[in-house]
């Protein structure tokens, strides 16, 4: 599960980033509720997925120095008594909450099958 709060939480410094609304180090960690470091790791993160990120002193903001988009794509299989589910998110889960949590939600965003796999 560390690989899904991870990319929830890329997807939240995306997003915080693209609307050059991110104030800080500092504040953004406050913001994200993680460390000053972890902030730094994670912009590295983007950095490696060749996001140019620069931070304007002035306003106090991050902001994408080029054109760059991010969209998380998860699928996830369960299998329990003889039954597959899976649950498809696409381009991140939703655009108002950053969590799993919204999947359990009826939007029409997540598509679910299940399908017996034993008679």
């Amino acid at each position: 599960m560390k690989t899904i709060k991870n990319l929830e939480r890329l997807q939240q410094l995306h997003e915080l980033i693209d609307a050059e609304n991110t104030g800080t180090p500092g504040e953004l960690a406050s913001k994200m509720d993680i460390s000053e470091r972890l902030v730094f790791n994670l912009i590295d993160q983007l950095k490696d997925f060749e996001a140019s990120i620069c931070y304007s002193r002035k306003s106090k903001t991050y902001y994408y120095c080029d054109d760059f988009e991010l969209k998380v794509n998860i699928s996830v299989s369960v299998i329990s008594n003889n039954e597959l589910t899976e649950i498809f998110a696409g381009s991140y889960f939703l655009q108002q909450k950053n969590s799993l949590q919204g999947l359990c939600g009826d939007q029409n965003y997540i598509r679910s099958n299940k399908t017996k796999l034993c008679a």
